[in-house]
């Protein structure tokens, strides 16, 4: 007889909440932290070594890595001189200039007319840009004093023919080479200071050096108009080819056993090779160097930057030498 209600369920158990997972994949969602050090992963390395045992043994070649290109320190195919005097400087030596960039509101001093004059004569095209046209064609560290110049690549001299060239005059060569200058602005500088003493060029190895770059220009004011600058193949070639052409060679090093007052070699036949400032003369250019030449400076200061070491020197040569030639 029914008892009108619900059908009994017997001992079943009331239902509560159910289990979940939580905290099962937590410590997936954690992420495995910061990235080992390349020398921690050693699994990488023993991945590698087996994969190429594995080709080895089967005979299949490596995937070849692909080689990294060399940024060259050379300039390209055209160049921007930037800067007043340099832009000037350049004009006056006939530079094969191509355009002429002003600035738009740029002041017309006497270099910028006689810019303008000269474009004008040689019928170099004149663009005027805005300010902010041309702050992003010039390299970042340029100071374009509201002009640039554009030139085609620089045209680099040989050693040995400006060496004959300089003995065909009957005049005492006087150069300097650069070993490991890889800044454009101390080349720059170096150019300068030699065109203001009377040297007759400036000597860069082909590779890992400073080029005459738009920095390079800038910072020679103008000079690398005016003073050759000639690239060599290898510099210690070259240093050898100089002394057997009479040219006595002298490295520029804080540790040098010859002082440089009253230098003896000074009215010679002279080479000037400036190491950098962190490694010094190559082991190689400075084996076949005549003397080692060092600066006396101050205790406290600990070395010269190539550029000023290189104008001091360049400065009491040329001292010493009118000395000779009054006598």
């Amino acid at each position: 007889m029914s008892t009108g209600g619900k059908r009994p369920t017997g001992n079943r158990k009331k239902k509560g909440p159910l289990k979940g997972t939580g905290g099962h994949g937590r410590k997936a969602l954690e992420g495995k932290g910061p990235t080992p050090k390349a020398a921690d992963r050693h699994w990488a390395k023993d991945r590698r070594r087996r994969a190429a045992a594995e080709a080895a043994g089967s005979g299949q070649k490596q995937p070849q890595r692909r080689p990294q290109q060399r940024r060259s320190s050379q300039i390209s195919d055209v160049e921007l001189v930037t800067g007043r005097n340099s832009a000037l400087e350049a004009l006056r030596a006939n530079i094969p200039a191509t355009t002429v960039f002003v600035a738009q509101g740029a002041d017309l001093d006497d270099r910028m007319r006689e810019i303008v004059q000269l474009a004008a004569k040689r019928n170099i095209p004149m663009l005027e840009v805005t300010r902010q046209e041309m702050d992003r064609m010039v390299p970042f560290d340029a100071v374009h004093q509201g002009v640039a110049l554009k030139v085609p690549a620089y045209e680099y001299a040989d050693p040995i023919e400006l060496l004959e060239k300089t003995v065909s005059r009957a005049e005492v060569p006087l150069f300097v080479a650069l070993d490991g200058i890889t800044d454009p602005r101390n080349l720059g500088a170096i150019v300068r200071s030699v065109a203001a003493f009377g040297g007759h060029g400036v000597i860069v190895p082909q590779r890992r050096a400073a080029g005459m770059t738009a920095s390079a220009w800038k910072t020679s004011a103008g000079a690398a108009a005016r003073l050759p600058v000639a690239l060599a193949g290898n510099l210690t070639n070259t240093v050898k080819a100089f002394r057997e052409a009479g040219v006595f060679v002298i490295g520029l090093d804080g540790d040098g056993d010859v002082s440089l007052p009253g230098l003896d070699l000074a009215t010679s036949p002279l080479l000037v090779v400036v190491g950098s400032e962190g490694k010094g003369l190559s082991r190689l250019v400075a084996e076949h160097c005549d003397a080692i030449v060092s600066i006396p400076i101050d205790s406290a200061t600990e070395s010269l930057n190539a550029g000023i070491a290189a104008s001091v020197t360049l400065y009491e040569v040329s001292k010493l030498r009118a000395e000779a030639a009054a006598e």
